[in-house]
């Protein structure tokens, strides 16, 4: 057996920065050949953990960021105006794109409107919690009101 650090994601063996031991075959005929991987140093190993150390502080303040946002998200509303018929019926219907260009227009919160999570798009007037994904595992619920023009 032989161990490698991997530098690309390699399926079924591990994620890019890994430590793996692998046959002697596959490493020489195949992961180091292919440059998916160099033999594991002492050295190497060491650069890796402060590596990997660095993804995880940076990760932990991106999570930090990202809760911050949707305990900001979560605490707002956005007001739509739109056209619609006696009982309240849209004419045509407000998507994640509709929602996300008015948090961007009335809060000045840039969200992709594939972030914004509606399982129909909307097609009455009223009150909706709308669940936006800012960071995985972490979303904001944010009350959007549908007004008639």
């Amino acid at each position: 057996m032989m161990e490698v650090i991997l530098l690309k994601d390699v399926k079924g063996q591990g994620k890019k920065g890994e430590v793996i031991k692998v046959s002697n075959g596959y490493a020489r005929n195949f992961l180091l050949p292919k440059g998916y991987a160099v033999m594991a140093t002492e050295k190497g190993k060491k650069k890796i953990s402060e590596q990997n150390a660095m993804m995880r502080k940076k990760m932990q303040t991106e999570e930090a960021m990202a809760k911050e946002r949707a305990e900001k998200i979560s605490s707002l509303k956005v007001e739509l105006m739109v056209k619609a018929g006696e009982n309240g019926k849209l004419f045509g219907s407000v998507t994640g794109k509709d929602i996300a260009e008015g948090l961007k227009a009335q809060h000045g919160i840039k969200v992709d409107k594939k972030k914004v999570v509606l399982p129909e798009p909307i097609k009455n007037t009223g009150e909706f919690k709308v669940e936006i994904k800012v960071y995985p595992e972490i979303s904001a619920m944010l009350e959007v009101i549908i007004a008639q023009e």
